[in-house]
């Protein structure tokens, strides 16, 4: 039987991150991996294939504007969805590849096939070939992620009535695609599709999409949104989803007890996601579950078996996944006798639309309702050179400050590159930095993120220099 220091089960940003990490570390290393791929959710139907479309629909969508900016061309500009879903397949693969020489350079065992506890130092894994090996491991972190999360009533046929993971692989561009959630996935997928011609209609029960986001991230969002052409029904809950031959029949009714019907030829059940633990046999290692579906930890992520972690969307927090890669290797850094920390409210959330959406720290309703006295700058786009060169107008950054002592509680921001300006906020909220410490440090003119530095001047007794 092969033994090993650290037995990592699933091989998603948190898993194969940890196992480089353990590696790094001097630890013995194995991950399992229950697919024939490593890189888990994110990497094969998550993050990677959603941005690879989202930067392909948004290039076909620019095309429409060339002429603004002097470009003419010539003839029909077609969308050849074959191709473009081809082009995001070997973005998976070779990225996948990538991960395979990291556990090669790192020394990292993999084994692939559904890894089970037997008790809490040994894992079964069973093969695609029918055959099994248990392996012992010291310590194990559960690194199992999530699965896309449905309603009772939906049958998922994942032809017309799909998940996230269906969507990415479609062989035709909707007529009318029926997006049931407002979240990120759903508003992500549906911005790429409606970008190639489809009808998009958006059915959420909160009273906004991203409801988890700071409130003016979702006004504006909606506004950017609908002027683009795509539909909301807010303060809707799903009644019934129905197929009929190629069409889908979605039933919603709003708080008045008013009904709509939606047909569409397909609609994408997008109402969140779950943690996956299908297999795993915790209960034989001793691992609690919650209520909630998430494996139970503490602050070190150590499950009620002390050799036994978990990290990522399996446990509590946020499901994003590079929380999920803090979680990793702060594991392995406490096995190595060290004592990494996680600031949970210094994880940054991203929206990938375009404009896109970012944000980290607290949102103003959560100000609100915990009682703290704060101030807020504001700066729009629009009035930003850089902006106004590239048209990209739409948008704002807005920065939440302490009343008293004027550190940076929350920065939210929408806007073109905001998904890469945020880590300007997560730097200095991580150093407490102060409103006014943001409004004198230089930034390049002319840049987006000279935003930041307006927001912070206006949070800085409303001292913005351009509006």
């Amino acid at each position: 039987m092969s033994s090993f220091d650290v037995v990592i089960i699933g091989s998603g940003p948190g898993g194969y991150v940890s196992a480089v990490r353990c590696a790094q570390l001097g630890f013995k290393t194995a991950i399992i991996e229950k697919y024939s791929t490593l890189g888990g959710t994110c990497l094969n139907v998550g993050c990677i294939p959603s941005k690879a479309l989202l930067s392909s629909s948004h290039h076909y969508a620019e095309i429409k504007h060339f002429a603004d900016h002097g470009i003419e061309v010539s003839g029909e500009v077609k969308v050849n969805l074959e191709k473009m879903i081809a082009r995001k397949q070997g973005i998976v693969d070779q990225t996948s590849g990538g991960i395979n020489y990291l556990m090669d350079k790192n020394k990292v065992t993999v084994f692939n096939g559904l890894g089970s506890f037997v008790d809490a130092t040994h894992v079964a894994i069973a093969k695609a070939d029918g055959t099994s090996e248990t392996i012992e491991g010291k310590n194990i972190i559960i690194a199992t992620g999530s699965k896309p999360s449905s309603l009772p009533f939906i049958k998922i046929d994942k032809e017309r009535i799909i998940t996230s993971t269906e969507a990415l692989a479609l062989k035709e561009v909707p007529k009318h695609l029926v997006i049931i959630g407002g979240g990120v996935i759903g508003i992500e997928l549906g911005q790429v599709y409606l970008r190639l011609g489809a009808q998009v209609s958006v059915v959420e029960f909160m009273d906004r999409i991203i409801p988890g986001m700071d409130g003016a991230l979702s006004k504006e969002l909606t506004k950017v949104l609908k002027k683009q052409g795509m539909k909301f029904y807010v303060s809707h809950k799903v009644k019934s989803v129905e197929r009929n031959g190629d069409a889908v029949i979605v039933q919603a009714e709003n708080a008045k007890g008013e009904t709509i019907t939606l047909e569409g030829d397909y609609s994408l059940v997008s109402v969140g996601r779950r943690p996956y633990t299908d297999g795993l046999n915790v209960d034989k290692a001793g691992v609690k579950i919650s209520d909630r579906g998430q494996v139970e930890v503490n602050d070190h992520l150590q499950t009620s078996a002390s050799n036994i972690y978990a990290i990522g969307d399996v446990v509590r927090g946020a499901m994003l996944a590079h929380k999920a890669e803090e979680e990793g290797t702060m594991v392995a850094e406490i096995l190595a006798g060290q004592k990494p920390h996680i600031d949970y409210n210094l994880i940054p959330g991203v929206v990938y639309t375009w404009p896109e959406v970012a944000a980290v720290g607290q949102t103003e309703e959560q100000l609100k309702a915990s009682g703290v006295e704060y101030k807020v700058g504001s700066f729009p786009f629009k009035a930003l050179g850089r902006a106004r060169a590239s048209g990209d107008l739409d948008g704002f950054v807005k920065i939440l400050a302490d009343a008293k002592t004027d550190e940076v509680l929350g920065v939210h921001m929408i806007g073109a590159r905001t998904a890469d300006l945020i880590a300007e906020a997560v730097t200095a909220m991580e150093f407490k930095a102060s409103a006014e410490d943001i409004s004198r440090m230089s930034h390049a003119h002319p840049t987006f993120a000279e935003a930041i530095k307006e927001a912070a001047l206006a949070a800085t007794d409303n001292r913005a220099l351009h509006v």
